[in-house]
C-alpha cells in the first residue's frame, strides 16, 4: 500500500465517500423500520428491500453509460443532493404522520438508482485523481472507509438514533448526503486540470463485457455462484429485521438489531486483514468454498430457531466469508480480464450477480406472506446447502491460474 500524500482531489472524494456511505448505512437500516412504523405487512416490509435493489439489474449497464458521458463531479453532486433532499422530505412526512408504504417504496427505488450512479462514478474517478503508483493505497482507503462507515458504524448509529425518533434518523441521513457535497469542489478542480480523451477513442458498447463474461470458463461460473448466494443473502436481508425485532423470535430493539449488523461488518473487516496471508497459504477453491459454508450459517440458525448468540455468531462468520469471497473474486476478475475490458466485465458481472438481489427479496416477500418467517429461512438454507455442494463439484476443478494474455 502506498503511504504517500494523496492529491486534494482524492481527499475531497475520500471525504465525500465517507459522509455519503455513513448516510447509506443509516438509510438502508431505516427504510424497513419506516415501513414497520406505518403498519406495513410483512410482505410489504420485504418489498422495500426489493425496491432498493431493483436498480442494478434494470439500470446498471446504462448507469455506466451515463457516467462515461457526463461531468462526473457534477453527477456525483447531483446524486448526493438528490438523496439528501429525498430523505429530508421523508423526515418531514414521517414527523407529520403522512408517510405511506407507496412513498417509502418510491424512496427506496430512487435510493437504488442513486446508488448505481454513485458507485459507478466513484469507481471511475479514482484513476482520474490518483497517480498509478498510489492507486493501491487509494483504493484500500476507499474500501476501508466504505466498510467502516456503511456497515460497521452506520447500523448501530442508525439504531440509536431511530430509538429516539425515526424522523431524526431520516434527517441525519439527509444531512450526511448534503455534507458529502463539501468534498466535491476539490474533485471538480482536479478534473479540470486533467486532459480529456478525444471523442470516439474509447469503445463504449454495452454488450462487449457481457459477451466476454459469458464466454469465459472461470468468470462465468464464479458470477453465477455469486448470484445464487446473493439470492440467499437478499432473502435473509429482506426479512431478518422482522425476525430480529419480533416478540416471538429474537425480540431485540433497534439498537440490538444494529449491533448484529455491525458484527457482520466487523467479521468482514477482520477477514479482509487476513486474506493476503490466507491466499499465500491456501488455494483459491477452498477459500471460496468457505463462503458457501458461512452462507449456510447465515440462514440456518434462524431456520432452526436458535438463540440470539448463535444467530449473531452465524451473522459474524457470514460477514467474514463474504469479505473473503469479494476480495478473491475481484482478484480473479483482474487476473483473467484484459485491462481495456475490465470496467465493462465488472459492470456486467455486477448486473448479473446483484440482479439476484431483488429476486431473492421478492421471493422472501412472497414466502413470508404465505407461510411465515421460518419458511423463508428454511428455504434459503436449502438453497445455500445445494449451492455449497454444487460449488464443490464444479468450481474446485477449474483453472484459477492468471491468464497472461489477459494482462496485455
Amino acid at each position: 500500500m502506498c503511504t504517500g500524500e494523496m492529491s486534494a482531489g482524492f481527499r475531497g472524494l475520500w471525504f465525500s465517500t465517507g459522509a455519503a456511505n455513513l448516510g447509506d448505512g443509516i438509510a438502508l437500516f431505516l427504510l424497513p423500520l419506516l415501513a414497520i412504523a406505518v403498519a406495513a405487512s410483512d410482505a410489504e416490509v420485504a418489498l422495500v428491500t426489493t425496491a432498493a435493489t431493483l436498480a442494478w439489474p434494470l439500470f446498471g449497464l446504462h448507469g455506466g453509460w451515463i457516467v462515461d458521458r457526463v461531468n462526473r463531479s457534477v453527477l456525483l453532486l447531483s446524486v448526493n443532493g438528490t438523496r439528501g433532499a429525498m430523505f429530508a422530505v421523508v423526515a418531514f412526512l414521517q414527523v407529520r404522520g403522512e408517510l405511506t408504504v407507496p412513498l417509502i417504496l418510491a424512496a427506496a427505488v430512487i435510493y437504488g438508482v442513486c446508488e448505481v450512479l454513485a458507485d459507478t462514478t466513484l469507481t471511475s474517478l479514482v484513476p482520474a485523481l490518483v497517480d498509478i503508483r498510489q492507486r493501491d493505497g487509494a483504493n484500500a482507503r476507499i474500501e476501508a472507509t466504505i466498510n467502516f462507515s456503511n456497515q460497521l458504524l452506520g447500523p448501530p448509529l442508525a439504531g440509536l438514533i431511530a430509538g429516539i425518533s425515526l424522523g431524526l434518523a431520516s434527517t441525519s441521513s439527509a444531512a450526511l448526503y448534503l455534507l458529502a457535497l463539501a468534498g466535491l469542489p476539490f474533485v471538480a478542480a482536479a478534473l479540470r486540470r486533467r486532459p480529456r480523451p478525444p471523442r470516439g477513442s474509447v469503445d463504449r458498447r454495452l454488450r462487449t463485457g457481457l459477451v466476454y463474461l459469458w464466454r469465459h470458463p472461470l468468470l462465468r461460473p464464479i458470477t453465477i455462484f455469486t448470484g445464487l448466494m446473493n439470492l440467499v443473502w437478499s432473502a435473509w436481508g429482506a426479512v431478518f429485521v422482522l425476525y430480529a425485532l419480533g416478540d416471538e423470535h429474537l425480540d431485540l430493539d433497534a439498537a440490538g438489531y444494529g449491533l448484529i449488523l455491525a458484527g457482520m461488518a466487523a467479521g468482514g473487516l477482520a477477514a479482509s486483514v487476513l486474506v493476503p496471508a490466507l491466499a499465500r497459504r491456501f488455494r483459491m477453491p477452498p477459500l471460496l468454498f468457505l463462503d458457501t459454508v458461512t452462507t449456510i450459517l447465515l440462514v440456518a440458525p434462524a431456520a432452526l430457531g436458535a438463540n440470539v448468540w448463535v444467530t449473531a455468531a452465524g451473522v459474524v462468520l457470514a460477514g467474514a466469508g463474504s469479505s473473503i469471497w469479494r476480495i478473491l473474486v475481484a482478484t480473479i476478475r483482474q487476473n483473467h480480464t484484459p485491462e481495456p475490458l475490465l470496467g465493462r466485465v465488472y459492470s456486467a458481472s455486477r448486473v448479473v450477480s446483484w440482479g439476484a438481489l431483488p429476486v431473492g427479496s421478492a421471493l422472501a416477500s412472497a414466502v413470508v406472506g404465505l407461510w411465515g418467517l421460518t419458511a423463508v429461512f428454511a428455504a434459503a438454507s436449502v438453497v445455500a446447502v445445494i449451492v455449497a455442494i454444487w460449488f464443490a463439484f464444479v468450481v474446485w476443478r477449474l483453472d484459477f491460474e492468471p491468464n497472461t494474455l489477459a494482462q496485455k
